[in-house]
């Protein structure tokens, strides 16, 4: 098998990162080398070109997962000129959604990493990405009569246990009521 080019293997370590981002978010840090890999459609063998450990890729893969949320911020604002509240609003309503509360892969890092990196399944840099995007977050969400963390902590609330009760018609009680205690 011949040598892959520079910009194959920089595509390559873009599809892992970008891979792990996802898989990190539905199924923890827990997840194997292999499956992630196995997950990309690349080898095994050819992680360790490419990262110098798992913990190296679970930062990067933080990293990007907060980065895809300023993305969506910035995109609401844009979508809604400028005004904070409306984008606030249409990201609530968004992330309180059935749709969100089953992607997880898909959604919000401060809630899909949350359990690893309370129970420090997580390096030292992977868990100051995570603090920063918690509170650039929290930040965003503030209103002239709203705490930023209040309302995040609510939204964080609402999904995980929406998650856990999925199954069941709590679940999309829970999502309307923390909605509604946004507005």
């Amino acid at each position: 098998m011949g040598r892959v080019s520079q910009a194959q293997a920089r595509e390559n370590r873009e599809r892992v990162v970008e891979t792990a981002s996802r898989l990190i978010r539905e199924h923890g840090t827990h997840v194997s080398v292999a499956d992630l890999m196995k997950a990309s459609g690349l080898t095994h063998g050819g992680f360790y070109k490419q990262f110098a450990s798992k913990e190296a890729l679970i930062d990067e893969a933080t990293a990007h997962a907060f980065d895809g949320l300023t993305r969506l911020h910035t995109a609401g604002l844009e979508h809604h000129a400028g005004q904070q509240d409306a984008a606030q609003q249409a990201l609530i309503d968004t992330y309180l959604s059935v749709r969100h509360r089953d992607d997880p892969g898909e959604g919000c890092p401060v809630a899909g990493l949350a359990t690893d990196m309370a129970r420090g399944n997580c390096d030292r840099e992977a868990r100051r990405v995570y603090a920063e995007g918690v509170g650039d977050f929290a930040e965003w969400l503030a209103t002239e009569d709203q705490d930023g963390i209040t309302r995040l902590c609510t939204m964080i609330g609402a999904l995980t246990l929406a998650r856990a009760t999925r199954d069941f018609p709590v679940s999309e009680e829970i999502l309307a009521a923390a909605r509604a205690a946004l507005r």
